[in-house]
Protein backbone atom coordinates (compact mmCIF):
# COMPACT_ATOMS: atom_id res chain seq x y z
CA UNK A 1 0.00 0.00 0.00
CA UNK A 2 2.67 1.96 0.71
CA UNK A 3 4.59 1.50 -2.84
CA UNK A 4 0.83 2.34 -4.02
CA UNK A 5 -0.03 5.30 -2.02
CA UNK A 6 3.61 6.99 -3.51
CA UNK A 7 3.32 5.97 -6.95
CA UNK A 8 -0.25 7.63 -6.92
CA UNK A 9 1.06 10.99 -5.49
CA UNK A 10 4.32 10.54 -7.40
CA UNK A 11 2.86 10.36 -11.16
CA UNK A 12 -0.31 12.15 -9.73
CA UNK A 13 1.52 15.32 -8.99
CA UNK A 14 3.89 14.68 -12.29
CA UNK A 15 1.42 14.29 -14.98
CA UNK A 16 -0.84 17.33 -13.27
CA UNK A 17 2.21 20.15 -13.09
CA UNK A 18 3.24 18.21 -16.93
CA UNK A 19 -0.44 19.14 -18.75
CA UNK A 20 -0.25 22.35 -17.08
CA UNK A 21 2.64 23.32 -19.26
CA UNK A 22 5.08 23.05 -16.32
CA UNK A 23 8.49 22.17 -17.66
CA UNK A 24 8.90 18.40 -17.55
CA UNK A 25 12.68 18.70 -15.39
CA UNK A 26 10.58 21.21 -13.09
CA UNK A 27 7.48 18.93 -13.10
CA UNK A 28 9.76 15.82 -12.14
CA UNK A 29 11.80 17.82 -9.10
CA UNK A 30 8.39 19.18 -7.71
CA UNK A 31 6.82 15.78 -7.82
CA UNK A 32 9.31 13.82 -6.22
CA UNK A 33 10.10 16.44 -3.41
CA UNK A 34 6.32 16.18 -2.87
CA UNK A 35 6.58 12.37 -2.44
CA UNK A 36 9.19 12.39 -0.43
CA UNK A 37 7.72 15.04 2.02
CA UNK A 38 4.59 12.19 2.64
CA UNK A 39 7.11 9.71 4.08
CA UNK A 40 9.85 11.62 5.34
CA UNK A 41 11.02 14.85 7.45
CA UNK A 42 10.84 18.54 5.81
CA UNK A 43 14.46 18.58 6.26
CA UNK A 44 15.25 14.82 5.47
CA UNK A 45 13.50 14.98 1.94
CA UNK A 46 14.41 17.84 1.27
CA UNK A 47 18.36 17.02 1.54
CA UNK A 48 18.03 13.86 0.45
CA UNK A 49 15.94 14.71 -2.78
CA UNK A 50 18.63 17.81 -3.19
CA UNK A 51 22.02 15.27 -2.49
CA UNK A 52 20.38 12.83 -5.16
CA UNK A 53 19.77 15.28 -7.91
CA UNK A 54 23.28 16.57 -7.49
CA UNK A 55 24.63 12.77 -7.32
CA UNK A 56 22.73 12.35 -10.91
CA UNK A 57 24.95 14.46 -12.39
CA UNK A 58 28.48 14.12 -10.54
CA UNK A 59 28.85 11.64 -13.27
CA UNK A 60 32.55 11.60 -15.91
CA UNK A 61 30.07 9.28 -18.23
CA UNK A 62 27.62 12.30 -18.69
CA UNK A 63 30.19 14.53 -19.60
CA UNK A 64 30.14 12.98 -22.97
CA UNK A 65 26.33 14.24 -23.56
CA UNK A 66 27.41 17.93 -23.93
CA UNK A 67 30.49 17.16 -25.66
CA UNK A 68 28.65 15.27 -28.54
CA UNK A 69 25.49 17.84 -28.57
CA UNK A 70 28.82 20.58 -29.23
CA UNK A 71 29.75 17.76 -31.81
CA UNK A 72 26.70 18.09 -34.00
CA UNK A 73 25.79 21.37 -33.59
CA UNK A 74 29.41 21.94 -35.15
CA UNK A 75 28.26 19.62 -38.08
CA UNK A 76 25.28 21.01 -38.76
CA UNK A 77 26.99 24.60 -39.55
CA UNK A 78 30.34 23.41 -40.62
CA UNK A 79 29.10 22.62 -43.93
CA UNK A 80 29.12 18.24 -43.33
CA UNK A 81 25.55 18.02 -43.79
CA UNK A 82 26.05 19.18 -47.47
CA UNK A 83 28.98 16.69 -48.14
CA UNK A 84 27.10 13.92 -47.12
CA UNK A 85 23.51 14.59 -49.03
CA UNK A 86 25.95 15.10 -51.88
CA UNK A 87 27.09 11.63 -51.42
CA UNK A 88 23.46 10.07 -50.61
CA UNK A 89 22.40 11.98 -53.99
CA UNK A 90 25.46 9.63 -55.40
CA UNK A 91 24.74 6.42 -54.03
CA UNK A 92 21.21 6.30 -54.57
CA UNK A 93 20.42 8.60 -57.30
CA UNK A 94 19.37 5.80 -59.93
CA UNK A 95 16.64 4.41 -57.49
CA UNK A 96 13.27 5.24 -58.55
CA UNK A 97 12.23 8.50 -56.20
CA UNK A 98 15.97 9.23 -56.04
CA UNK A 99 15.68 12.20 -53.63
CA UNK A 100 13.60 10.00 -50.88
CA UNK A 101 15.98 7.58 -50.42
CA UNK A 102 18.59 9.99 -50.50
CA UNK A 103 17.06 11.85 -47.92
CA UNK A 104 16.87 8.50 -45.89
CA UNK A 105 20.25 7.90 -46.18
CA UNK A 106 21.49 10.96 -45.33
CA UNK A 107 19.51 11.26 -42.35
CA UNK A 108 21.04 8.13 -41.35
CA UNK A 109 24.53 9.12 -42.07
CA UNK A 110 24.08 13.26 -40.81
CA UNK A 111 22.02 11.45 -38.10
CA UNK A 112 24.72 8.72 -36.69
CA UNK A 113 27.47 11.71 -36.67
CA UNK A 114 25.78 13.90 -34.94
CA UNK A 115 23.71 12.21 -32.70
CA UNK A 116 20.07 14.42 -33.22
CA UNK A 117 17.31 13.54 -34.69
CA UNK A 118 16.37 17.07 -34.35
CA UNK A 119 19.51 18.62 -36.23
CA UNK A 120 19.42 15.88 -38.47
CA UNK A 121 15.84 16.76 -39.79
CA UNK A 122 16.70 20.54 -40.09
CA UNK A 123 20.02 19.73 -42.05
CA UNK A 124 18.75 17.29 -44.34
CA UNK A 125 15.14 18.68 -44.63
CA UNK A 126 16.45 21.94 -45.31
CA UNK A 127 19.14 20.92 -47.83
CA UNK A 128 16.58 18.48 -49.98
CA UNK A 129 13.69 20.30 -49.66
CA UNK A 130 13.71 22.83 -53.06
CA UNK A 131 15.34 20.16 -54.82
CA UNK A 132 12.58 18.18 -54.10
CA UNK A 133 10.12 20.42 -54.97
CA UNK A 134 12.06 21.40 -57.90
CA UNK A 135 11.57 17.76 -59.32
CA UNK A 136 7.40 17.79 -58.38
CA UNK A 137 7.50 15.98 -55.16
CA UNK A 138 4.32 16.49 -52.81
CA UNK A 139 5.74 18.67 -49.78
CA UNK A 140 3.93 16.71 -47.47
CA UNK A 141 5.69 13.44 -48.79
CA UNK A 142 9.06 14.88 -48.56
CA UNK A 143 8.44 15.98 -45.18
CA UNK A 144 6.87 12.63 -43.85
CA UNK A 145 10.11 10.49 -45.25
CA UNK A 146 12.61 13.11 -43.51
CA UNK A 147 10.72 12.80 -39.85
CA UNK A 148 10.13 8.94 -40.37
CA UNK A 149 14.01 8.67 -41.18
CA UNK A 150 15.77 11.45 -38.75
CA UNK A 151 15.59 9.31 -35.66
CA UNK A 152 17.95 6.63 -37.01
CA UNK A 153 21.09 8.12 -36.10
CA UNK A 154 19.45 8.15 -32.51
CA UNK A 155 20.17 4.63 -32.93
CA UNK A 156 23.43 4.08 -35.19
CA UNK A 157 26.29 5.22 -32.85
CA UNK A 158 28.08 7.76 -31.82
CA UNK A 159 24.40 8.39 -29.56
CA UNK A 160 23.82 10.57 -26.49
CA UNK A 161 20.82 8.27 -26.44
CA UNK A 162 22.93 5.46 -25.28
CA UNK A 163 24.75 7.07 -23.12
CA UNK A 164 22.25 8.42 -20.96
CA UNK A 165 20.86 4.73 -20.47
CA UNK A 166 24.21 3.08 -19.94
CA UNK A 167 24.32 6.05 -17.04
CA UNK A 168 20.50 5.69 -15.78
CA UNK A 169 20.81 1.51 -15.71
CA UNK A 170 23.89 1.27 -13.68
CA UNK A 171 26.75 1.35 -15.92
CA UNK A 172 25.85 -0.87 -18.87
CA UNK A 173 28.79 -0.97 -21.57
CA UNK A 174 28.35 2.01 -23.73
CA UNK A 175 30.37 -0.24 -26.49
CA UNK A 176 28.41 -2.88 -26.11
CA UNK A 177 25.07 -0.27 -26.44
CA UNK A 178 27.12 1.17 -29.55
CA UNK A 179 27.56 -1.99 -31.01
CA UNK A 180 24.04 -3.17 -30.25
CA UNK A 181 22.64 -0.21 -32.03
CA UNK A 182 23.90 -0.47 -36.11
CA UNK A 183 21.69 -3.51 -36.75
CA UNK A 184 18.16 -1.93 -35.38
CA UNK A 185 19.39 1.44 -36.91
CA UNK A 186 20.29 0.41 -40.63
CA UNK A 187 16.57 -2.06 -40.15
CA UNK A 188 14.69 1.17 -39.33
CA UNK A 189 16.51 3.07 -42.26
CA UNK A 190 16.02 0.22 -44.71
CA UNK A 191 12.31 -0.30 -43.93
CA UNK A 192 11.26 3.55 -44.82
CA UNK A 193 13.51 3.04 -48.27
CA UNK A 194 10.98 0.38 -48.71
CA UNK A 195 7.72 2.13 -47.93
CA UNK A 196 9.21 5.11 -49.50
CA UNK A 197 10.30 3.46 -52.91
CA UNK A 198 6.68 1.66 -53.51
CA UNK A 199 5.25 5.26 -52.86
CA UNK A 200 7.62 6.83 -55.67
CA UNK A 201 7.37 3.91 -57.89
CA UNK A 202 3.19 4.58 -57.76
CA UNK A 203 3.64 8.53 -58.08
CA UNK A 204 6.10 7.67 -60.77
CA UNK A 205 9.28 10.19 -58.94
CA UNK A 206 12.23 10.33 -61.28
CA UNK A 207 15.46 8.73 -60.74
CA UNK A 208 18.47 11.59 -61.20
CA UNK A 209 20.95 11.80 -64.03
CA UNK A 210 24.16 9.02 -63.96
CA UNK A 211 26.96 10.48 -62.40
CA UNK A 212 30.00 10.13 -63.98
CA UNK A 213 33.13 8.28 -62.09
CA UNK A 214 35.09 11.58 -61.86
CA UNK A 215 32.11 13.17 -60.32
CA UNK A 216 31.30 10.88 -58.23
CA UNK A 217 34.74 10.49 -56.67
CA UNK A 218 35.31 13.88 -56.21
CA UNK A 219 31.84 13.64 -53.65
CA UNK A 220 33.12 10.29 -51.70
CA UNK A 221 36.32 12.49 -51.21
CA UNK A 222 34.86 15.42 -49.71
CA UNK A 223 32.64 13.05 -47.64
CA UNK A 224 35.21 10.92 -46.25
CA UNK A 225 36.68 12.96 -43.83
CA UNK A 226 33.20 13.09 -42.10
CA UNK A 227 32.45 9.22 -42.21
CA UNK A 228 35.67 9.07 -40.75
CA UNK A 229 34.73 10.49 -37.73
CA UNK A 230 32.30 7.45 -36.79
CA UNK A 231 35.90 4.81 -37.42
CA UNK A 232 37.77 6.87 -34.99
CA UNK A 233 35.12 7.87 -32.11
CA UNK A 234 33.54 4.21 -31.57
CA UNK A 235 36.37 2.43 -33.13
CA UNK A 236 38.40 4.02 -30.03
CA UNK A 237 35.51 3.57 -27.96
CA UNK A 238 34.62 0.19 -28.65
CA UNK A 239 38.38 -1.28 -28.74
CA UNK A 240 39.39 0.66 -25.30
CA UNK A 241 41.71 3.14 -27.04
CA UNK A 242 39.41 5.80 -24.89
CA UNK A 243 36.31 6.24 -22.92
CA UNK A 244 33.11 7.54 -24.31
CA UNK A 245 33.62 10.76 -22.52
CA UNK A 246 37.26 11.40 -24.42
CA UNK A 247 35.53 10.12 -27.58
CA UNK A 248 33.16 12.89 -27.55
CA UNK A 249 35.98 15.50 -26.96
CA UNK A 250 38.05 13.81 -29.63
CA UNK A 251 34.52 14.58 -31.68
CA UNK A 252 34.55 17.81 -31.19
CA UNK A 253 38.20 18.88 -32.05
CA UNK A 254 37.88 16.40 -35.25
CA UNK A 255 34.42 18.73 -36.30
CA UNK A 256 36.21 21.58 -35.41
CA UNK A 257 39.17 20.68 -37.43
CA UNK A 258 36.94 20.34 -40.47
CA UNK A 259 35.10 23.09 -40.08
CA UNK A 260 37.95 25.43 -40.05
CA UNK A 261 39.02 23.34 -43.17
CA UNK A 262 36.15 23.61 -44.81
CA UNK A 263 35.94 27.64 -44.18
CA UNK A 264 32.18 26.87 -43.63
CA UNK A 265 32.40 28.63 -40.02
CA UNK A 266 33.02 32.18 -38.74
CA UNK A 267 33.42 33.54 -35.51
CA UNK A 268 29.78 34.41 -34.75
CA UNK A 269 28.92 31.30 -36.24
CA UNK A 270 30.80 29.96 -33.50
CA UNK A 271 29.38 31.87 -31.19
CA UNK A 272 25.53 30.27 -31.66
CA UNK A 273 26.82 27.00 -31.75
CA UNK A 274 28.48 27.60 -28.36
CA UNK A 275 25.51 29.56 -27.33
CA UNK A 276 22.74 26.99 -28.59
CA UNK A 277 24.87 23.91 -26.78
CA UNK A 278 25.23 25.33 -23.58
CA UNK A 279 21.58 25.50 -23.55
CA UNK A 280 20.63 22.44 -24.74
CA UNK A 281 23.31 21.46 -22.00
CA UNK A 282 21.27 23.08 -19.41
CA UNK A 283 18.22 21.41 -20.50
CA UNK A 284 19.25 17.76 -20.65
CA UNK A 285 21.52 18.05 -17.35
CA UNK A 286 18.60 19.02 -15.41
CA UNK A 287 16.57 16.85 -16.49
CA UNK A 288 19.11 14.45 -15.71
CA UNK A 289 19.45 15.87 -11.93
CA UNK A 290 16.03 15.58 -11.61
CA UNK A 291 15.09 12.40 -12.80
CA UNK A 292 17.71 11.59 -10.67
CA UNK A 293 15.73 12.47 -7.77
CA UNK A 294 12.67 10.94 -8.92
CA UNK A 295 14.32 7.46 -9.27
CA UNK A 296 15.39 7.30 -5.35
CA UNK A 297 12.21 8.29 -4.18
CA UNK A 298 10.77 5.11 -6.61
CA UNK A 299 13.42 3.02 -5.01
CA UNK A 300 12.59 4.33 -1.57
CA UNK A 301 9.04 4.02 -1.57
CA UNK A 302 9.76 0.35 -3.47
CA UNK A 303 7.10 1.55 -6.46
CA UNK A 304 9.62 -0.48 -9.22
CA UNK A 305 9.48 -3.74 -7.33
CA UNK A 306 5.40 -2.91 -6.63
CA UNK A 307 4.87 -1.82 -10.96
CA UNK A 308 7.49 -5.65 -11.64
CA UNK A 309 5.05 -7.59 -9.15
CA UNK A 310 2.25 -6.19 -10.43
CA UNK A 311 2.69 -6.73 -14.11
CA UNK A 312 4.12 -10.15 -13.41
CA UNK A 313 0.79 -11.28 -11.71
CA UNK A 314 -1.21 -9.54 -14.36
CA UNK A 315 -0.39 -12.08 -17.41
CA UNK A 316 2.08 -14.81 -17.19
CA UNK A 317 3.11 -14.88 -20.82
CA UNK A 318 6.46 -13.43 -21.60
CA UNK A 319 4.85 -11.92 -25.13
CA UNK A 320 2.18 -10.36 -23.15
CA UNK A 321 4.22 -8.10 -20.67
CA UNK A 322 6.65 -7.06 -23.74
CA UNK A 323 3.49 -6.24 -25.72
CA UNK A 324 2.59 -4.56 -22.55
CA UNK A 325 5.58 -2.72 -22.14
CA UNK A 326 5.99 -1.72 -25.77
CA UNK A 327 2.30 -0.03 -25.69
CA UNK A 328 3.24 2.06 -22.46
CA UNK A 329 6.49 2.96 -24.46
CA UNK A 330 4.36 4.13 -28.02
CA UNK A 331 1.85 5.88 -25.76
CA UNK A 332 4.52 7.36 -23.67
CA UNK A 333 6.63 8.68 -27.05
CA UNK A 334 3.20 10.74 -27.80
CA UNK A 335 4.17 13.40 -25.39
CA UNK A 336 7.51 13.09 -23.97
CA UNK A 337 10.79 13.47 -26.02
CA UNK A 338 13.04 10.69 -25.84
CA UNK A 339 15.45 11.66 -22.91
CA UNK A 340 13.30 12.55 -20.36
CA UNK A 341 11.28 9.12 -21.06
CA UNK A 342 14.71 7.22 -21.16
CA UNK A 343 15.44 8.35 -17.55
CA UNK A 344 12.16 8.19 -16.45
CA UNK A 345 10.79 4.77 -17.02
CA UNK A 346 14.19 3.05 -17.52
CA UNK A 347 14.22 2.34 -13.67
CA UNK A 348 10.88 1.26 -14.01
CA UNK A 349 10.61 -1.16 -16.71
CA UNK A 350 14.40 -2.65 -16.89
CA UNK A 351 13.79 -4.66 -13.79
CA UNK A 352 10.84 -6.12 -15.38
CA UNK A 353 12.39 -6.74 -18.41
CA UNK A 354 15.42 -8.10 -16.36
CA UNK A 355 12.95 -10.49 -14.55
CA UNK A 356 12.12 -11.97 -18.28
CA UNK A 357 15.34 -12.72 -18.61
CA UNK A 358 15.69 -9.95 -21.06
CA UNK A 359 19.68 -8.60 -21.41
CA UNK A 360 19.74 -4.99 -20.66
CA UNK A 361 21.61 -3.99 -23.62
CA UNK A 362 18.90 -5.94 -25.68
CA UNK A 363 16.26 -3.79 -23.22
CA UNK A 364 18.10 -0.40 -23.95
CA UNK A 365 17.92 -0.80 -28.06
CA UNK A 366 13.95 -1.81 -27.59
CA UNK A 367 13.45 1.37 -25.51
CA UNK A 368 15.35 3.43 -28.06
CA UNK A 369 14.16 2.39 -30.30
CA UNK A 370 10.42 2.81 -29.25
CA UNK A 371 11.20 6.51 -28.14
CA UNK A 372 12.32 7.12 -31.89
CA UNK A 373 9.14 6.50 -33.08
CA UNK A 374 7.53 8.47 -30.63
CA UNK A 375 9.94 11.35 -31.73
CA UNK A 376 7.80 11.84 -34.81
CA UNK A 377 4.46 11.36 -33.46
CA UNK A 378 2.72 14.14 -32.36
CA UNK A 379 1.02 16.54 -29.75
CA UNK A 380 5.10 16.94 -28.82
CA UNK A 381 6.79 14.76 -31.53
CA UNK A 382 10.30 17.23 -31.45
CA UNK A 383 11.07 15.76 -35.31
CA UNK A 384 7.54 16.44 -36.72
CA UNK A 385 7.40 19.69 -35.75
CA UNK A 386 11.26 20.38 -36.70
CA UNK A 387 10.67 18.60 -40.00
CA UNK A 388 6.99 19.97 -40.90
CA UNK A 389 8.89 23.47 -40.06
CA UNK A 390 11.53 23.09 -42.81
CA UNK A 391 9.51 21.58 -45.39
CA UNK A 392 6.87 24.37 -45.20
CA UNK A 393 3.69 22.19 -44.51
CA UNK A 394 1.56 21.88 -41.70
CA UNK A 395 1.35 18.79 -39.26
CA UNK A 396 -2.46 17.97 -40.50
CA UNK A 397 -0.92 17.37 -43.95
CA UNK A 398 2.14 15.27 -42.92
CA UNK A 399 0.74 13.08 -40.23
CA UNK A 400 -1.42 10.57 -42.53
CA UNK A 401 1.59 10.42 -45.20
CA UNK A 402 3.59 8.90 -41.92
CA UNK A 403 0.76 6.64 -40.84
CA UNK A 404 2.39 3.81 -43.01
CA UNK A 405 5.61 4.78 -41.62
CA UNK A 406 4.55 4.37 -38.50
CA UNK A 407 3.25 0.84 -39.50
CA UNK A 408 6.46 -0.39 -40.96
CA UNK A 409 8.86 0.53 -37.87
CA UNK A 410 6.28 -0.62 -35.46
CA UNK A 411 7.20 -4.03 -37.23
CA UNK A 412 10.61 -3.28 -36.55
CA UNK A 413 10.32 -2.42 -33.35
CA UNK A 414 8.42 -5.94 -32.97
CA UNK A 415 11.24 -7.91 -34.87
CA UNK A 416 13.62 -6.07 -32.33
CA UNK A 417 12.31 -7.08 -29.41
CA UNK A 418 11.62 -10.37 -30.12
CA UNK A 419 14.14 -11.77 -31.76
CA UNK A 420 17.24 -10.37 -29.25
CA UNK A 421 20.13 -11.16 -32.00
CA UNK A 422 18.77 -8.24 -34.08
CA UNK A 423 20.47 -6.50 -31.06
CA UNK A 424 22.78 -8.76 -29.70
CA UNK A 425 24.46 -10.69 -32.34
CA UNK A 426 26.80 -8.10 -33.35
CA UNK A 427 28.14 -7.03 -29.77
CA UNK A 428 27.87 -10.81 -28.72
CA UNK A 429 30.62 -11.56 -32.06
CA UNK A 430 32.43 -8.57 -30.68
CA UNK A 431 32.78 -10.53 -27.34
CA UNK A 432 31.12 -6.77 -25.57
CA UNK A 433 28.51 -8.43 -23.59
CA UNK A 434 28.67 -9.30 -19.97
Amino acid sequence: MGALTAATILFGAFFILLFSGVPISVSLGVASLVTALMFLPVDDATYIVGQQMNVGIESFSLLAVPLFILAGNIMNTGGIARRLVDLALVAVGRVPGALAHTNVLANTLFGSLSGSAVASAAAVGSTLHDRQKEAGYDPAFGAAVNVASAPTGLLIPPTTAAIVYSTVAGGVSVSALFMAGYVPGILMGLVIMAIAYVFTRRQRYPKLGRVGMAAAARVLLRAVPGLLLIVVVVGGIVFGVFTATEGAGIAVLYTLVLALAYRSMSWRDFTEVVTRTVTATGIVMFLIAASAGMSWVMAYTGIPGAITDTLLSVADSKAVILLLMLLVLLVVGTFMDITPAILIFTPILLPISEELGMDPVHFGMVLILAMCIGTMTPPVGSVLFVGTGVSGVSIEQVVPKLLPYFAGLIVVLLAVTFVPALSLGLPGVMGLLE
